[in-house]
């Protein structure tokens, strides 16, 4: 890894609430390798969900710069940002965003019907995303007939089929069982291994465990960036 595909200076986010102005992010600097895995941690309040909307350009900056994939994206519009975000980046929520009433097939095509990609290819490649999650035997299923890892499942297959370049996933093992989260975060280690870059917000050292890296947040500010020396690993084959 040496082609960073994140990096940001002196990043920043206010918010004014009534005459009170909050500094939710304070002079972020950092640099996230391509093929890296990264935790952000820190308690309710300390900046990681600020830090994670701006890195999934889902918000902008109060001031700094932020480059993603070597493009600096800091001063991007909304529309250019919703452009950029469907190119380059996959997202992994705590509460899965399934349509109900849409099988699993469906539902890993969306991001492609946004970017207008022809039925066909579609369909092709919403099925090799749910093969590579372990779900192929579930594309005709609606998210009520399937358990809540096979709901998460879908929705990092849906992150994967536009061939991101980062993966960010907020809590996304908050809704599931310690077995099946860890199922999850066993996936997740599976797909980094493969190169994909992923970031991912959590408030649990169990999960963080499974990440190379570790940014620890507190009070708008990256207080410390460790190394995991000996990260957890998946077990080999496992699904």
């Amino acid at each position: 890894m040496s082609d960073p595909i994140i990096v940001t200076r002196s990043l920043a986010r206010d918010y004014r609430v009534g005459t009170q102005v909050v500094h939710a992010l304070l002079g972020l600097d950092v640099a996230i390798e391509r093929g890296d895995f990264v935790a952000i941690m820190g308690p309710s309040g300390s900046g990681k969900s600020t830090s994670m909307h701006l890195l999934g350009c889902l918000d902008t900056p109060s001031s700094g710069t932020y480059l993603l994939d070597g493009e600096d994206v800091s001063g991007l519009d909304r529309d250019a940002l919703s452009s950029l975000r469907n190119r380059k980046i996959g997202f992994v929520f705590q509460s899965f965003n399934l349509l109900p009433r849409a099988t699993a097939q469906r539902n890993v095509e969306l991001p492609l019907i946004y970017g207008r990609v022809p039925r066909a290819e579609r369909r092709r490649r919403a099925a090799e995303a749910l093969a590579a999650v372990g779900l192929a035997d579930r594309a005709h299923h609606l998210p009520t007939q399937l358990s809540g890892g096979q709901m998460q499942r879908v929705a990092i297959a849906r992150a994967l089929v536009n061939d991101p370049v980062l993966i960010l996933a907020d809590e996304p093992t908050g809704a599931l069982d310690t077995r099946t989260g860890t199922e999850i975060m066993e996936l997740f280690q599976r797909l980094n291994r493969s190169g994909i870059t992923v970031i991912l917000v959590t408030h649990e050292a169990e999960v963080a465990r499974f990440a190379r890296r570790v940014l620890h947040f507190r009070d708008g500010a990256l207080v410390t960036d460790q190394l995991n020396v000996a990260p957890a690993r998946a077990e080999a084959g496992a699904e």
